[in-house]
C-alpha cells in the first residue's frame, strides 16, 4: 500500500523487471524532486538504458528516447526544418501544403517532443558521451532555460512540462565540466553475483536452482578471461539461460563439468569467441 501511495506521489519504486537497489532508488527520486538530469556511467550491460524505461513504467508517463551519434548538432534533437519537401512542393505544386508557411516544414526533434509533449515525459540521453562539448554544453543550456528558438521562423518553443531526464554514458569519453556540474552522477557497478541471482530469478521465476547456479558460476568465470574485448552482460547471461533452457538434450550438471554449450550467445567477437573457446577447452581437459 505504502508504495502504491509513493508510485502516486511520483517516487519512482522500481518495475516488474528492473531491480533496483536503494541507493539507486534515491538519486532517482532526488532527481525528479530537484528537476535535474541524471547522468548514468557503467559499463555496458549494467541496466543504465533500461532504468528510463523502468521509471516511464513505473510513474506511467511517456518515454523519448535521443539516441546519440557521433556527428549529431544539438539541433537535430531539438527540431529539423525539411527544406527538400519544401522545395519539392514549390517545384512540382501537388501537395496540399503551403509552401510559404514554414511552419509545416518543421519537424520536432526528440527534445522538442519532449518539450511540447501534452504530460510529463522521461527523456533519455543515450551514450552522451559520443557527442563532442558543444552539444553537451548546448544541449544543458537548452534543458537549464527550458526553451530553444526555431529560428527560421522566429519562434521560441518553451517546455509545458520539464521532462525527467536520464543521461547515460559509457565512459568512452571525458565529460565537460560545465556539463558535469549541472547533473547528479550515478555509477551502476556491474551486479555482483547475489543480485545477478536476483535479476535472473525475474526474468525466469520458475528457474531450476541448479541451472541458476550453475550458469551463473559459468558466466562469471567466463568474465575473467583475459584479453576479451566485450565481456559478456546481463543481457548475454539472460539470452543465454534462456536459449540453455530451450535444449532438451541440455543437463545443468554439464556446466560444473565445464561444458559449456551456446557460447556465441555470450561472446559476439569473433577474437572474444577464440579466447573464450581455448579457456573452456583447458578448463575440461584437466
Amino acid at each position: 500500500m505504502m508504495t502504491e501511495n509513493r508510485q502516486e506521489q511520483g517516487y519512482f519504486t522500481g518495475a516488474q523487471r528492473y531491480v533496483l537497489d536503494d541507493e539507486l532508488a534515491q538519486i532517482v527520486n532526488i532527481s525528479m524532486s530537484l528537476e535535474m538530469p541524471l547522468l548514468l556511467k557503467g559499463e555496458p550491460g549494467t541496466g543504465k538504458t533500461m532504468l528510463a524505461h523502468a521509471i516511464a513504467e513505473n510513474l506511467s508517463m511517456p518515454l523519448i528516447v535521443l539516441n546519440v551519434k557521433s556527428n549529431m548538432k544539438l539541433i537535430d534533437g531539438l527540431y529539423q526544418y525539411d527544406t527538400l519537401t519544401r522545395l519539392n512542393d514549390s517545384r512540382f505544386g501537388d501537395s496540399t501544403r503551403d509552401v510559404s508557411r514554414i511552419e509545416d516544414y518543421i519537424k520536432m526533434g526528440k527534445i522538442g517532443q519532449a518539450f511540447t509533449a501534452e504530460q510529463r515525459t522521461v527523456l533519455l540521453i543515450d551514450e552522451i558521451d559520443k557527442a563532442d562539448t558543444d552539444f553537451q554544453d548546448d544541449m544543458l543550456d537548452v534543458l537549464d532555460q527550458m526553451e530553444f528558438d526555431i529560428i527560421e521562423v522566429d519562434k521560441t518553443i518553451r517546455a509545458k512540462h520539464r521532462p525527467v531526464m536520464v543521461i547515460t554514458s559509457n565512459a568512452k569519453k571525458d565529460l565537460s565540466d560545465p556539463f558535469l556540474g549541472r547533473c547528479n552522477f550515478h555509477h551502476i557497478a556491474f551486479p555482483d553475483p547475489p543480485m545477478m541471482r536476483r535479476i535472473i530469478g525475474v526474468h525466469f521465476p520458475e528457474i531450476d536452482s541448479e541451472l541458476m547456479n550453475n550458469a551463473v558460476d559459468t558466466f562469471y568465470r567466463l568474465r575473467e578471461i583475459d584479453n576479451v574485448e566485450k565481456k559478456p552482460a546481463t543481457r548475454e547471461l539472460i539470452n543465454w539461460i534462456r536459449a540453455l533452457s530451450m535444449d532438451p538434450d541440455f543437463k545443468p550438471k554439464q556446466l560444473a563439468k565445464g561444458e559449456v554449450p551456446y557460447l556465441g550467445v555470450l561472446f559476439k567477437k569473433s577474437q572474444d569467441y577464440y579466447y573464450a573457446a581455448n579457456q573452456v577447452q583447458r578448463k575440461r581437459r584437466f
